[in-house]
């Protein structure tokens, strides 16, 4: 039994840091590989990216393989988030060795953030190393194969969509060969995953029949969005992240590559997407466990259930999110407004 999650990849882990109340709304999440770590890899889209370490994963440079990947709130500032996890690893050896020591290792930590300064009133409010390495250790204390807990948690905390509360999401699938694609989002968009004239979620259009929202049931949301709209103008800083993973056995080059098609999985389900002022980011993980040599058309497979998992993890964030309001703002949940089914 799968949790459909990114931790159905063997050996990936998930742990989140979430601070919400008193100013706050904000969190990190973090992905952690298994011990030797992961191929990675990363593909940006948006023009206002804020990153780290994203130069390392370039299949022409030298590091092979990342421990962990941070996806944080606080714009630039919660990049720091990325500290304390580096500083957890150093502690467990784990990183790329620089000397015949063993703890001498300089552990890479690729990470991005999404714009969420404010929207808990306290504009100052956002992740450090402290808020890093709790996610990290959370991730490190959860068993294998965990469920991830989804909605407004870790680097979701804050995040929205539109006019909606946006989160994380995570979704899973396991293709003929055995080959399992997974993902993880945190949906945090200027666009909308809304269809204004029916209520859809834009993402749940590429799952097959449809059961639109009744008429009633989307007249009275829309009233409930303007009376909302007052206090929740869209910020004009926003980005989705997402973490693409897979056991099939890619080199740097092929995992860059499914990091790239992955995005068309935001494109299916937010609109618009890749503005100047996103920072729209895929990486993309390979544990290594499943040959494709047997398999000589699996890596096309793998490329598009990349960007259907995508897809799917987004609409479960935005199925996951609660309600959110303060200072900075309200979000109303697309539960709330459409139902939860």
């Amino acid at each position: 039994m799968t949790a459909d999650a990114l931790t159905d990849v063997a050996g990936l882990r998930v742990g989140h840091a979430t601070r919400a109340g008193g100013g706050w709304l904000t969190g990190t999440t973090v992905v952690l590989a298994p011990e030797g770590g992961a191929v990675a890899a990363v593909d940006v889209r948006g023009g206002g990216p804020g990153t780290k370490e994203t130069d390392a994963l370039d299949p022409r440079n030298v590091v092979q393989k990342v421990d962990a990947i941070v996806l944080t709130g606080g714009s630039a500032y919660g990049l720091d988030a990325a500290s304390g996890v580096m500083a957890w690893l150093e502690e467990e050896r784990r990183g790329v060795p620089v000397g015949p020591d063993p703890a001498h290792v300089v552990p890479v930590v690729p990470a991005a953030c999404v714009f969420d300064l404010g929207r808990g009133g306290n504009f100052r409010a956002r992740p450090d190393a402290a808020t890093g390495r709790s996610a990290v250790e959370a991730a490190a204390a959860s068993g294998p194969g965990a469920r991830v807990a989804e909605g407004g948690v870790g680097a979701g905390t804050g995040a929205v969509v539109g006019r909606f509360k946006g989160g994380v999401g995570t979704a899973s699938t396991v293709l003929g060969p055995g080959i399992t694609v997974a993902a993880l989002v945190v949906a945090n968009a200027a666009g909308s995953a809304v269809d204004p004239e029916t209520g859809v979620l834009y993402g749940e259009l590429f799952q097959g029949r449809v059961e639109y929202p009744q008429e009633r049931v989307h007249e009275a949301a829309r009233r409930r969005l303007d009376e909302s709209a007052g206090g929740n103008a869209p910020a004009p800083l926003n980005t989705t992240l997402a973490v693409v993973a897979t056991d099939a056995d890619l080199s740097k080059a092929q995992a860059q590559k499914l990091a790239g098609t992955a995005h068309d999985g935001i494109a299916r389900a937010v609109r618009p997407v890749h503005l100047l002022n996103d920072g729209d980011t895929v990486f993309a993980l390979s544990t290594g466990g499943r040959s494709l040599d047997a398999h000589p058309l699996a890596l096309n497979e793998v490329l598009a259930a990349g960007a259907d998992v995508v897809t799917r993890a987004i609409v479960r964030a935005l199925r996951a999110a609660e309600s959110a309001a303060g200072p900075g703002g309200v979000w109303p949940s697309y539960g709330e407004l459409y139902g939860k089914d």
